[in-house]
């Protein structure tokens, strides 16, 4: 079994180092839990709006684990901000590979992924990257509120 807390802490330097990876952009990185987000999403408290993956207990034992977007309690007008934005990136998201879209609860999309640990760092980081591509929708929707 290898380290997960190892495998996210390098996928943190990995996301710190791209391009992308501006001043503004924040991690939350708790070892096997990791959340990437912007410093006006409302997310201080990880209550806000995330890209979420975690690879805890429960999904060593399925031999899978998520990659979602999240709006939680601390995102202003959660529901309308979750509504405006699937319906500026729901049609992008939906034409991504294993992804669906939720738009209950604070869901906003998702996929399951297999627990495979070959290369896991780079699929993590693929799939952030791929992500992190929604920000221009969050920000619109968060000022359309």
């Amino acid at each position: 079994m290898k380290n997960i807390k190892n495998i996210f802490r390098n996928l943190e330097k990995k996301l710190k180092q791209a391009s992308w990876f501006e001043p503004d952009w924040e991690i939350y990185n708790r070892g096997e839990y990791l959340q990437l987000y912007k410093a006006n999403w409302h997310n201080e408290n990880q209550g806000g709006i995330h890209f979420e993956t975690y690879i805890e207990a429960p999904q060593i034992k399925e031999k899978a684990f998520p990659i979602c977007m999240h709006a939680e309690d601390d995102c202003p007008s959660q529901q309308l901000f979750i509504q405006k934005f699937l319906e500026i990136e729901g049609d992008r998201i939906r034409q991504w590979k294993g992804y669906r879209t939720v738009g209950k609860g604070y869901t906003i999309c998702q996929r399951s992924m297999p627990l495979n640990f070959k290369n896991l760092e780079q699929r993590l980081f693929e799939e952030l990257n791929q992500l992190r591509k929604l920000e221009p929708g969050v920000e619109l929707a968060l000022r359309s509120l």
